[in-house]
């Protein structure tokens, strides 16, 4: 098609919570290999809570958007957590017991929480998925059968074993972050990134079509 920007290759990147230290040298790593003008930065989702950074992370995440033109940012159960509490008042609790507090320090200015503006537009622009001719990007995985447009949102962001054990063919490869495994997740159907940064691994960038793996 004329006019159609041809991509060249595409840069996934797991689970950063709140680690800004890893998520920079990570960037670094993969400069070299990244071209700006063709190739595609896709994150994954999960910015946010366990670390000690979060702001930072979106602030950092905000500036890269302004420096390069293809970035995709999806949602991870995390700021979908935030949001449901910032916006609607409900379940706190939840929230704090999957690390929430990390973040509301890291917002906190003289012990008062305050979420600028501009954060709460980029959680709320956030991506359920981006599907491209080869891949489908997702926070957490997709239930076989059911046809993208129709998933659950709840499972896009919040699935685990239904998804990574289903031998399913989704008739493109499927990467994905939110459970934290010791290494990446590799099979013919699906590439799992979420080598658990928070926990003590490594933070993981994906780049396709080489499948070459970077990790900080």
């Amino acid at each position: 098609m004329a006019g159609k920007r041809e991509i060249e290759k595409f840069f996934a990147i797991g689970d950063i919570h709140g680690n800004l230290s890893h998520l920079e040298q990570l960037l670094e790593k993969i400069k070299p290999a990244l071209n700006p003008e063709k190739d595609t930065l896709v994150f994954l989702g999960d910015y946010i809570d366990r670390g000690p950074a979060s702001k930072g992370v979106v602030d950092f995440i905000l500036r890269l958007r302004k420096d390069l033109p293809h970035v995709v940012c999806l949602k991870g159960n995390h700021e979908d957590m935030l949001l449901d509490w910032v916006l609607n008042g409900k379940n706190y609790d939840l929230y704090l017991y999957n690390g929430g507090a990390a973040t509301i320090t890291s917002y906190s200015q003289n012990g008062e929480f305050k979420l600028p503006q501009e954060h709460l537009d980029f959680f709320t622009s956030l991506l359920l998925y981006y599907e491209t001719e080869k891949y489908i990007f997702v926070h957490a995985g997709i239930r076989g059968g059911i046809p993208l447009e129709e998933q659950d949102p709840h499972d896009l962001i919040w699935i685990r074993d239904e998804f990574i054990l289903s031998p399913h063919d989704y008739g493109k490869t499927v990467v994905f972050g939110h459970t934290p495994l010791q290494r990446v997740f590799i099979a013919p159907n699906k590439i799992g990134i979420d080598t658990g940064a928070v926990y003590g691994g490594t933070l993981t960038c994906l780049e396709l079509p080489a499948q070459r793996f970077y990790s900080i």
